[in-house]
């Protein structure tokens, strides 16, 4: 399949390139940093920003959230159908 845009750069605005479903874990951080999150389901998400901050969003489910987060909380997170955009 040919990519017209396969020259240009990728930044934080363009469409995402790829997911990955997360499940959050107060253990551990997210193996790849992605650029924003899609929330599925409504409720709240506690995160680690990329600069270490920590909060809780509530969220209305089926939009995404766009934060840098390396870290998705189970302890404060009830939204479902986390997927992360890279």
């Amino acid at each position: 399949m040919a990519d017209t845009f396969a020259n240009f750069s990728t930044g934080l605005t363009a469409p995402a390139d790829d997911a990955f479903a997360i499940t959050p874990a107060d253990g551990a951080d997210l193996a790849i940093l992605p650029r924003a999150l899609w929330i599925g389901g409504a409720g709240t998400v506690k995160v680690t920003m990329k600069g270490g901050g920590e909060v809780t969003f509530t969220h209305p489910g089926g939009a995404p959230l766009d934060i840098r987060a390396r870290r998705v909380w189970s302890t404060g997170t009830t939204a479902t159908g986390i997927i992360g955009l890279v």
